[in-house]
């Protein structure tokens, strides 16, 4: 499946986008949002080999108009009885970093999730110290439904984790 938007075209990933994964598992600027650990070219094959077996996710590489890899973005814990799933998105290109592909992005595979795949809540979580991502989530209708405090450790530093969710009726408004 692929979706198409204004500034952004989401594509089923490919074992060709390995390489651009394992250099943004590397760069600290870019996994201190994520897993905040490096991942090897093994593992993110492995990784990429496994997604299509498992139909409690839909996963997508991100990628521009013009066809450049920029990052990934996801629907996991695909709950069909309670209509509900995970929602992450990962700009792993520095240089596409807030220029809106995040937003477009997002829209498409939220829009997709609430009106062809019938789903009534997205959720997620955020560190506290992501704040692009956070106003990112605000500006596309999620809201915080509660916090973990002080739940990650980062920078011998502790951080808040948030819980967000977005219901499909407040992204119909």
């Amino acid at each position: 499946m692929i979706l198409k938007g204004k500034k952004t075209i989401l594509r089923p990933i490919r074992i060709s986008d390995t390489l651009n994964f394992v250099k943004w598992s590397r760069d600290s600027d870019v996994n201190k949002f994520t897993t905040r650990r490096k991942s090897n070219k093994k593992e993110i094959e492995k990784w990429i080999k496994s997604i299509p077996k498992d139909k409690t996710q839909k996963q997508f590489a991100i990628e521009t108009k013009e066809g450049m890899h920029i990052g990934s973005i996801q629907l996991l814990e695909i709950n069909k009885p309670d209509k509900n799933a995970l929602f992450a998105i990962f700009i792993g290109d520095k240089d596409y970093w807030s220029s809106g592909y995040g937003y477009d992005a997002s829209r498409l595979l939220i829009d997709h999730a609430f009106n062809k795949m019938k789903l009534h809540k997205l959720y997620l979580n955020v560190y506290d110290y992501n704040k692009r991502a956070i106003g990112l989530y605000k500006k596309l209708g999620f809201k915080i439904e509660g916090t973990r405090r002080e739940n990650i450790f980062y920078n011998n530093k502790f951080h808040d984790e948030y819980l967000m969710g977005l219901l499909s009726r407040e992204w119909k408004k």
